[in-house]
């Protein structure tokens, strides 16, 4: 078994790490947008321009990448949709609807979906250019 895997301490502290990294980084790409952009047919749009979304998500791929490579995969996997989730709902808790927590939900589970993915990817190609660099 990896030495990795087999220390929960580090994993845990990973994934502690990487949550408040994506807390930090959902502040800093989403946090401070909080109006919704009304067109001139009174629909709304927003807050949130896509930008704002694509640039959160490619500034967790390096950390999500770092802990991926290191065999912290349940980090990667954990931490940042902990963190995402912690943060919209202290974004979001201020609706008076109650569906914030849907919100928060699909957030949640969205990033975990994305993270799996995106760690499963970096561990196999890690794990091909390991096998090639050994001549097997």
């Amino acid at each position: 078994m990896p030495e990795n895997l087999r220390n929960p301490a580090s994993q845990l502290l990973s994934a502690l790490l990487l949550a408040g990294f994506a807390a930090l980084m959902w502040a800093a790409w989403l946090g401070w947008d909080q109006l919704r952009d009304v067109h001139p047919d009174g629909t709304e749009t927003g807050p949130y321009q896509t930008w704002q979304v694509v640039g959160l998500g490619l500034s967790l791929l390096l950390p999500l990448a770092w802990a991926a490579a290191r065999r912290l995969a349940p980090a990667a996997v954990l931490g940042p949709p902990v963190g995402l989730a912690l943060a919209a709902y202290y974004d979001w808790s201020d609706d008076s609807s109650g569906l914030f927590a849907v919100g928060v939900f699909m957030i949640a589970v969205g990033s975990f979906l994305g993270c799996g993915f995106a760690a499963t990817v970096i561990h196999v190609a890690l794990s091909r250019r390991t096998v090639r660099g050994h001549g097997h």
